[in-house]
């Protein structure tokens, strides 16, 4: 059967058996939880995919979704509606304070990372990008500071989303975005656009260089990485798991995480009650135990 935009109902009706049918498919795949609290949210980011394709109902829409030409073309798109992205520039700054003051000199110090061989950070669920690139400036501020620009880094950034992926890679800003911004660093790691009727910024090319990006879901067993990392930052992600699946991801995370390397959780997130291999070392600030 074929899909195409047309003139269908612009308030088609999530019923209770295919939000469950809904629900369950997308925490099986991305292991978000969907209680039943979240069936209008759900309806209302889903209706846009359906006038899209033309579907006239929910039942015939998650029909499609789980048809073999669906999953190959549509599921992508179900769950960049379905996933919340909020993120700003120096979100949670105690973090990156903590980052630069006590676990960049202890793992330069112990380990040589940064220095006998590049220093490697994960940034784990990176929606739109403003947290790898909030630490990529960190970091090269940390390297002119304190090395003297010998501490070397790279950062890996990923995300279920190819939506917000793909805004990341652009590295372009609106002018509100980056309030957050210290002015100097503004000054020294932001080109302003040309356009003032629509006034943007853009990261420097030499700290985009810095990221790669890459599309990772949490469920997979094997998250492909070669690399192992001195630091992952995944803040504000694991509070929309179950506590089987927060176990589960933090075991992976720790995993591929170097003996004595660290864990950013977000501010409303804990590992108190989880059966995981990590100690607290500050607020929301874990070293994993090897």
């Amino acid at each position: 059967m074929a899909y195409e935009t047309g003139d269908i109902a612009r308030s088609a009706v999530l019923n209770d058996k295919e939000f469950r049918r809904l629900s369950e498919f997308v925490e099986s795949e991305v292991g978000i939880k969907m209680p039943p609290a979240k069936k209008t949210m759900l309806e209302s980011r889903l209706q846009r995919r359906l006038r899209t394709l033309g579907i006239s109902s929910f039942a015939e829409y998650a029909d499609y979704v789980f048809s073999p030409k669906g999953a190959e073309t549509e599921l992508i798109h179900m769950i960049d509606a379905v996933t919340t992205n909020k993120t700003d520039f120096f979100r949670e700054p105690a973090h990156f304070d903590y980052l630069t003051k006590h676990a960049l000199p202890h793992l330069t110090s112990t380990t040589g990372a940064g220095i006998k061989r590049p220093f490697m950070l994960w940034s784990a669920g990176c929606s739109t990008g403003e947290e790898p690139y909030t630490l990529t400036m960190v970091l090269s501020e940390f390297s002119e500071l304190s090395t003297g620009g010998r501490f070397s880094f790279n950062i890996i950034a990923t995300d279920i989303s190819t939506k917000v992926l793909n805004k990341a890679k652009e590295a372009i800003y609106e002018e509100p975005k980056i309030e957050p911004v210290p002015m100097p660093l503004r000054k020294k790691y932001l080109l302003r656009g040309k356009d003032r009727t629509n006034p943007c910024v853009r990261i420097v090319p030499e700290l985009r260089r810095t990221v790669i990006f890459r599309r990772l879901n949490f469920m997979d067993d094997d998250f492909g990485f070669r690399e192992t990392m001195d630091v992952i930052f995944c803040r504000n992600v694991v509070i929309y798991f179950d506590k089987q699946t927060q176990e589960r991801l933090l075991g992976k995370f720790a995993k591929y995480l170097q003996p004595d390397g660290y864990l950013f959780m977000g501010h409303s997130e804990s590992i108190g009650g989880l059966n995981v291999p990590f100690k607290q070392v500050a607020p929301t600030v874990y070293k994993v135990v090897k």
